[in-house]
């Protein structure tokens, strides 16, 4: 298999929070435990989680974002210009609503002289023996997600004039994570799916953002955003659907974003969710230039603790490798186990049982991991 990111077996980030880490939560809140005591708290259940991702036959882990509430507003509200408000509605999934969370832009965007997400990585990179992978949102997100009237009166122009600041706020994280040791960055990004659903796209021209050629917009962001990176670090994307308690948002297959987001961009490898078939067929793939860059095809459902049946499992890469070559492939779960703290709708056991089925599905494929 792989010796580089991302793996022929590899994840995309999160995982279940132990009863630990929600006890120790809810007592912070309640005033009943300081913030040295919840860090404590914290350490012990990532190194107990990366030995776990280890013990799984992972070659890359995560802190499986323990640290977090939820996999986006944490990063951008630790970005200086930005701060987390609360608003009047939370973000729609099927059946259920988040917390009502949304993102103000006070003042210019700036990536900080320390973000303290830089520390968390480097916790990962300091207890593991193999590769740390260090996930946080894409610069699309954020300005996806904004909403009418997100931006203080006169600190831009418009939404769209966010870019050049954001780009240059992405050029100096990836710097920072790549001086902190990171060699190995995620970006997750949940615009490029609802730029492939017309109901997402109706949501977004109603908050006021122009969707006419957003994918070549957002293309342009992104390569902005890695022109600098260093040659030795492995930038991957996770395009997700939305995963909040096993529930989704956006439903459409890849082909309107395919050409720009795999041809266009500068990722080395994109993770793409095919559990369902909401996600449309493979023929997408055929966009995939040949050469360096892997699709990570997301066939093992994160939502649900159902075991997929591996025979089926390697039918649908067999599947994929018509239109993109099997040697550009590898396998993961379709998204983390649990973006948000609330985790979803399965147990822990069924999680790991979930994780070693990737691994040994992917060395089926492609045989035992190179040394």
């Amino acid at each position: 298999m792989s010796i580089e990111p991302p793996f022929r077996a590899d994840i995309v980030g999160s995982f279940l929070r132990p009863d630990a880490v929600h006890e120790a939560r809810a007592a912070r809140t309640r005033g009943e435990l300081d913030d040295a005591g919840l860090t404590s708290v914290e350490d012990a259940a990532i190194i107990d989680v990366i030995r776990k991702q280890e013990a799984a036959g992972l070659r890359a882990v995560t802190d499986g974002e323990f640290r977090r509430s939820w996999w986006h507003f944490d990063f951008f509200g630790m970005l200086d210009g930005v701060d987390i408000v609360e608003q009047d509605h939370g973000i729609q999934f099927t059946g259920v609503q988040t917390s009502h969370r949304g993102i103000r832009v006070n003042g210019p965007i700036r990536f900080p002289n320390h973000h303290p997400m830089l520390d968390h990585f480097a916790f990962v990179r300091d207890n593991t023996t193999v590769m740390p992978k260090m996930c946080i949102p894409a610069p699309t997100v954020l300005h996806f997600r904004l909403e009418r009237g997100a931006v203080a009166a006169g600190l831009y122009p418009d939404r769209d004039a966010l870019f050049a600041d954001l780009a240059q706020t992405y050029r100096d994280a990836v710097r920072a994570f790549y001086d902190a040791g990171c060699r190995y960055l995620q970006f997750d990004d949940t615009a490029w799916a609802y730029l492939c659903s017309e109901a997402e796209l109706q949501k977004a021209a109603d908050r006021g953002i122009t969707t006419d050629n957003l994918a070549d917009a957002y293309a342009e962001l992104l390569n902005e955003s890695l022109r600098d990176r260093p040659d030795d670090l492995v930038v991957t994307t996770h395009v997700c659907r939305g995963n909040f308690r096993s529930t989704w948002i956006s439903s459409g297959g890849y082909e309107p974003v395919a050409e720009p987001l795999l041809a266009r961009t500068s990722y080395d490898g994109y993770f793409l969710e095919y559990d369902t078939d909401r996600a449309g067929g493979f023929e997408p793939l055929r966009h995939l230039p040949h050469g360096d860059k892997t699709v990570v095809l997301g066939l093992i459902t994160s939502k649900s603790g159902t075991l997929e049946d591996p025979a089926d499992v390697r039918a649908r890469i067999r599947e994929a490798a018509e239109f993109a070559p099997l040697e550009q492939l590898a396998l993961s779960p379709q998204c983390g186990f649990a973006s948000t703290e609330e985790g979803n709708v399965l147990t822990e056991d069924q999680q790991w049982a979930k994780v070693r089925s990737v691994v040994d599905i992917a060395t089926s494929v492609w045989g035992e991991p190179e040394v």
